[in-house]
């Protein structure tokens, strides 16, 4: 009831609004810049009061549509009307022209597919039986997913549906909660994919920070400055170490420990409203279609970026070689092949054993795509409300009103890492984020040190610092965010309810956050060594977790 109430006085707030423009009439100057935050801030808002994503999304993108047609010259109830065909002709359709995005979605519906085969013909049931004899309690069945989720470092997508799906009867029969499983997950998979040298994001980062230094002029490659920032990448190996310190302390605190002691009274359950008919439960059903899924998007991500120069050149080592080809790769076609050949591979697994009937396959397969449904849906409006913070220019309103401050150059990575989550948590996508900070933060920041009399070798410590800064606040923006497609994808692979995992999950991101820019990244600015930043980081946490969290 209480919820019916804070969103009928956000639908209130909104429809008053609308009413006071339509008694001004129509607006006679640009639109404010500042209104440009509006719509991931309404959508956010909102989201958090009501506990319902869908619905926020849409009055996020209408809010948008509504403000840009206003001060295009419309009336309040003509931009009203035209809005809201916009939400759907303009940025759904917009979204779902994006190649990338389609691949994603049809990515998506053929994992849901391959997990419902593997589950429906005994394999998953193979899977929770051994996994079973090795995790004897909830904090074994976590350690596992953590190592599962460190093992499929090279793409965040593949992590979190893979693991996500994988471990969730597991997690279910042990009584770990939907909500622990969806952080391990989620923070899991994007700090080890941004930090790793062979990773589906790696081309995208050097291409980023390569637009910046080309602007500087540094005369040094990307791959160089991405690996002295891995020294100031506090964040991510940070978070790290607090998900195995929750893990094996057995403490939780804020929304999560009552998660967690929910989960402990439960029943523990083993399948989810899925039958298995297999008689008998063969792990290798699930296992060989998964490692497909595995080693196929690594196959797909060497052949989409294999460059013959490259692999002849003999002064380049192996890791270079294979850091380059990823990079060069196209992701999203290496997940599509592989993604597709696991589900076939499922199928005809399935039909050799006899375990099901073709009929019966196809009737699982599909009921897996239907379970997708929800994950495509919210997807598709988290991409649409990014094209409206995209055509407002929300980041770029956000990062000027930060630089226009006269700073000193030891406070440009602190206020980078802010800047960065900021607006990864306003558009839901560190990639989003990288891609508008990387350009203009690293010539801004250098351009600063040397105004400011700062020699070379006083400015690199601060430079990758920065290059840090932006990717390591991009990752915790996009985790505190109820927008984030990882974090939908996350809580909808572990069928936790989004907005719950948003909540139990916002805690310990900013707690982590917060003690990475505390002890990380402003005393390396000031010139502690980053070992011992890192070393106080994790004695920090350790603290944290010792003095506030609590014994499940």
């Amino acid at each position: 009831m209480k919820r019916k109430w804070i969103g009928l006085t956000v639908a209130f707030v909104l429809i008053l609004g609308m009413v006071l423009l339509y008694v001004f009439g129509p607006a006679t100057a640009p639109m404010p810049l500042w209104m440009s935050v509006l719509p991931p801030l309404f959508a956010i808002v909102m989201a958090l009061l009501i506990k319902e994503v869908i619905s926020s999304l849409f009055v996020g993108i209408l809010t948008g549509t509504f403000l840009m047609a206003y001060y295009g010259g419309a009336s309040p109830a003509s931009a009203l009307g035209g809005g809201l065909l916009r939400v759907v002709d303009t940025y759904v359709v917009g979204s779902l022209f994006d190649a990338d995005h389609v691949t994603i979605i049809v990515f998506t519906l053929l994992i849901g597919g391959m997990v419902r085969v593997i589950t429906a013909n005994g394999g998953m049931q193979g899977v929770v039986n051994w996994l079973s004899r090795r995790a004897k309690g909830p904090r074994s069945g976590q350690l596992m997913t953590f190592l599962m989720d460190l093992c499929i470092f090279f793409d965040d997508y593949s992590n979190t549906l893979v693991v996500g799906n994988t471990m969730r009867p597991i997690a279910d029969k042990l009584k770990v909660s939907r909500e622990k499983l969806a952080y391990i997950v989620d923070s899991t998979s994007a700090p080890v994919v941004a930090v790793a040298f062979v990773t589906t994001w790696i081309g995208a980062e050097l291409s980023y920070i390569q637009d910046g230094i080309n602007i500087i002029g540094l005369d040094m490659s990307s791959y160089s400055v991405f690996f002295n920032s891995l020294a100031y990448s506090f964040y991510p190996f940070l978070t790290l170490g607090f998900v195995l310190m929750v893990i094996l302390s057995r403490r939780d605190f804020g929304p999560m420990l009552k998660a967690e002691r929910k989960a402990r009274l439960a029943e523990g359950m083993i399948l989810e409203n899925v039958e298995t008919t297999a008689q008998f439960a063969h792990i290798i059903d699930a296992l060989i279609p998964l490692l497909v899924l595995i080693f196929g998007t690594i196959g797909g991500l060497v052949f989409t970026g294999y460059d013959a120069s490259v692999w002849t050149n003999p002064n380049v080592g192996f890791f270079p070689k294979l850091s380059a080809t990823i990079g060069e790769a196209n992701s999203y076609q290496a997940l599509l092949w592989a993604s597709l050949l696991s589900l076939l591979t499922a199928i005809v697994m399935t039909l050799l054993r006899g375990s099901l009937a073709f009929a019966k396959v196809m009737e699982e397969m599909i009921e897996g795509f239907k379970t997708m449904f929800n994950a495509v849906l919210i997807l598709t409006m988290a991409w649409s409300i990014a094209l409206v913070t995209k055509d407002m220019h929300t980041a770029e309103f956000v990062s000027q009103l930060l630089l226009q401050w006269s700073l000193s150059p030891v406070w440009v990575p602190a206020l980078t890492f802010l800047l960065a989550a900021l607006i990864g948590f306003s558009t839901g996508t560190s990639w989003g984020t990288m891609a508008i900070l990387y350009p203009l933060i690293l010539p801004a920041s250098w351009m600063l040190c040397q105004e400011q009399g700062l020699s070379v070798d006083a400015t690199l410590p601060l430079f990758y610092n920065v290059v840090a800064s932006v990717m390591a606040g991009a990752v915790m923006g996009d985790h505190c965010s109820p927008i984030s497609d990882t974090t939908i994808m996350s809580s909808l692979s572990s069928r936790c309810d989004h907005m719950q995992h948003v909540s139990t999950q916002m805690p310990y991101a900013l707690t982590v956050g917060g003690v990475a820019v505390l002890i990380g990244v402003l005393p390396t600015a000031l010139g502690l060594p980053s070992w011992v930043a890192f070393l106080a980081g994790y004695s920090a946490l350790y603290l944290i977790i010792r003095l506030v969290g609590k014994k499940v």
